[in-house]
């Protein structure tokens, strides 16, 4: 062989190791993630991201999922159910994600609902709410009213007292769960001394933490979400209210942490989970946040939530043998995650999961120490029992504008709970 032909043979081999260097890997599978980076909801949402990125992380290492990695496409929602929308719809039919992982409040999740479901595609939510919804389209990991509002509220009331204020934003989860908790204390003959309301972002709360103060309830319940928190905990605190019983339903250890909800001497929420839980797989979790993000961050309810939803996806998209949404839609309602909060199981028939139910008091520094806890995960009941899913709908209506004012005042004579232990139960 001539020097000239060795040279030519080198340089090919060199060429051909070259092209097989800076090949492009397998394609990523893309994820969308939409929660608020700016706005009244971004201390609330913006951690969830960091949840959803530890689990990709983690699947990543293992290999990714069908010999691909998993990417995350991240995208603001700016406080702002439109842009939610929009976003949702741009991720899925430009980008060409496989699931959608988004939407704290309500509002951003109702807004988003029709597209996937006109998409026919996948949204995890994982934020307590409300219930009275149920989507072919969306896995719901937050807690149904049955494994939060409700247990929380017979909590307070045997707890504190029957005479209650009730407090949140402006918006559907707290008109809704304010039914639901009105149902509650009007069943014991308890009485509910105020219903307000705020606007999202607000920050005046003044007239609020006056007539709080002239009242002086046994309890009060919030359903406030987002930084308005922040001016209604300062509020109290100036009043002199410091000890007053204080229920937040939509309020976990990071916010807390950032806006003074740990300096109460009663404070509470219901939750699925708290950081402080002592549990092998919580421990491996929380180390693993803190290595990745820094050990000071905490970790609250719905972080939990949204990374199980990541698990729980992945799981499903093994067993299609596809990351189609259409495919991961069919096997999603068999899977179980042994996760930080517990053993966590997509139900059937309500495409809810099914969640403990713990009540924690805020510690200083923001976490929670655990009062209470059933002794397993219940089965989630988006529509409480004591009405049909048609009177509920009625209901629901009763609230959009236009809608028949007082459609659930002619109901709410008639409740009559037969156990009030019934909550606590996982029968059907």
């Amino acid at each position: 062989m001539t020097i000239l032909l060795r040279i030519s043979v080198v340089a090919i081999l060199i060429a051909l190791l070259t092209i097989r260097s800076t090949s492009p890997g397998p394609e990523p599978i893309r994820i969308g993630v939409i929660y608020s980076l700016t706005g009244t909801m971004s201390v609330s949402e913006a951690p969830l991201i960091d949840a959803i990125s530890l689990a990709v992380d983690e699947i990543n290492n293992e290999g990714g999922l069908l010999g691909r990695p998993v990417a995350m496409t991240v995208v603001d929602g700016q406080s702002d159910w439109q842009v939610f929308a929009h976003e949702a719809e741009r991720l899925i039919a430009q980008e060409k994600v496989g699931a959608l992982f988004a939407c704290w409040t309500s509002a951003c999740r109702k807004a988003v609902k029709p597209v996937v479901e006109r998409l026919d595609h996948l949204l995890f939510y994982p934020v307590q709410y409300e219930g009275l919804e149920q989507s072919p389209n969306i896995v719901y990991t937050g807690s149904a009213p049955n494994q939060q509002i409700v247990p929380g509220t017979y909590w307070a009331l045997e707890n504190f007292g029957s005479r209650v204020y009730l407090i949140g934003s402006d918006y559907i989860f707290p008109h809704t769960a304010n039914i639901i908790i009105r149902d509650l204390i009007i069943a014991i003959d308890g009485q509910v001394l105020a219903e307000h309301y705020v606007p999202l972002g607000q920050q005046d709360v003044s007239l609020v933490v006056r007539d709080i103060l002239e009242q002086r309830p046994d309890a009060v319940l919030s359903t406030l979400n987002g930084d308005t928190n922040k001016a209604f905990f300062a509020g109290l605190l100036a009043a002199g209210l410091a000890d007053i019983p204080l229920m937040s339903f939509s309020v976990s250890e990071g916010e807390m942490q950032a806006w003074g909800g740990d300096k109460f001497k009663r404070h509470f929420t219901v939750s699925s989970y708290f950081q402080s839980i002592d549990r092998p797989e919580n421990k491996q979790f929380v180390n693993a946040f803190g290595a990745r993000f820094g050990k000071d961050r905490l970790i609250g309810d719905a972080m939990e939530a949204a990374y199980v939803s990541v698990k729980l996806w992945a799981q499903a998209v093994r067993d299609a043998g596809s990351a189609e949404a259409t495919r991961v839609n069919r096997t999603i309602l068999r899977q179980t995650v042994n996760g930080p909060s517990a053993i966590t199981s997509v139900d059937l028939s309500t495409r809810h999961t099914w969640k403990m139910v713990r009540i924690g008091q805020v510690k200083p520094g923001g976490q929670f120490e655990q009062v209470f806890a059933t002794e397993k995960p219940l089965r989630p009941k988006p529509w409480p029992y004591y009405r049909t899913r048609e009177q509920w709908l009625d209901v629901l209506e009763s609230l959009q504008p236009g809608g028949k004012a007082g459609a659930s005042q002619g109901l709410q004579a008639d409740v009559a709970f037969e156990d009030q232990s019934l909550q606590y139960k996982d029968s059907p």
